[in-house]
């Protein structure tokens, strides 16, 4: 997949900023990366060195498209090197506001105007990070899901300044990347999709720490239940297909029931303290063995990959 903007920079180059680099490289985007820890840069680029050749092992990729890929990513120890000549710039350094915003003070210094600005950031609203700067009008958030070279949901936010032109064309270069951007109007606190996670992870963890079943059995609700469904629709489109009248018969239907639940679910937030962190790393110790979290993440990806073939192949309708 080629993109019409050929050159990028992923300042940061943690688990997001290694993530974007690889969905860059393989839409054939020159990708330059900077990291204020020059260690990091290395590390990153290892990583891409290994995740191509277990990409190529497991018949994703080819010899020749990884070399491709590895030849189009080049490491940078002066921010204002790597930004030369770049049209568009990823930010994903750590989620913390004070570093967030230094970053985005020193690209905008640096980078030509016309140099679209995103933020990864996961939590933290992007007029903040954006604050002050002269270019506020060309800066976005553009926050992925965890691997974003795996899952490519990305939702898109300008700030307060941002020219809606800015965000539509942010909008068709991540389409042309391979993303899947949804575009939020306005802020909330861990934006959409984490209020979304956030939700279901505090009834889980009620659930276990009440005692009403194990982590494991919890687990298989979402990867045996829900999870499934919700592979192919959202929550709006399940319940769309959950009574033969569509959704509002099925809301009209069950619209009581939905109140009663929801009036039950627990109010206070689960505390996160040392005693319910044991006791859910117990539970998951128990349910995944002596498996790596390595492996884990490495089996959860063929398989993700996998999902996403079979629904680019078999589309609705």
């Amino acid at each position: 997949m080629e993109s019409q903007l050929m050159r990028c920079a992923v300042v940061g180059s943690g688990v997001i900023g290694r993530g974007w680099m690889y969905v860059f490289a393989r839409a054939g985007c020159l990708t330059h990366v900077f990291d204020q820890n020059p260690d990091q840069s290395k590390k990153a680029l290892e990583w891409f060195d290994v995740t191509l050749e277990e990409d190529i092992k497991e018949g994703i990729i080819t010899q020749v498209e990884a070399d491709r890929c590895r030849s189009l990513v080049s490491s940078y120890a002066d921010l204002k090197e790597a930004l030369s000549g770049v049209e568009y710039v990823q930010e994903s350094g750590p989620e913390n506001l004070e570093i967030k915003h230094e970053i985005f003070v020193q690209v905008d210094e640096i980078a030509d105007p016309n140099v679209i600005i995103a933020s990864s950031t996961s939590a933290i609203d992007v007029n903040l990070i954006a604050e002050g700067l002269s270019g506020m009008a060309r800066c976005v958030t553009a926050h992925p899901f965890n691997p974003p070279h795996i899952v490519p949901i990305v939702e898109v936010m300008g700030t307060e300044k941002t020219d809606p032109a800015l965000v539509t064309r942010t909008v068709e270069f991540l389409k042309r990347v391979g993303q899947k951007p949804v575009v939020m109007n306005f802020f909330l606190p861990g934006y959409l999709i984490n209020r979304i996670q956030a939700a279901v992870v505090r009834e889980a963890n009620h659930l276990v720490t009440r005692g009403a079943a194990s982590v494991e059995d919890v687990d298989a609700l979402m990867s045996h239940g829900l999870g499934l469904r919700w592979a192919l629709f959202g929550s709006f489109g399940i319940n769309h297909t959950n009574a033969d009248g569509g959704v509002r018969e099925y809301y009209t239907r069950y619209g009581k029931a939905y109140q009663d639940i929801m009036n039950d679910l627990d109010s206070t937030p689960p505390a996160f303290d040392s005693d319910m962190i044991e006791l859910i790393g117990k539970g998951v110790d128990d349910m995944l063995g002596d498996t790596t979290v390595k492996e884990c993440c490495r089996w959860r990806d063929r398989l993700v990959r996998k999902i996403r073939k079979l629904k680019e192949e078999n589309p609705l309708g």
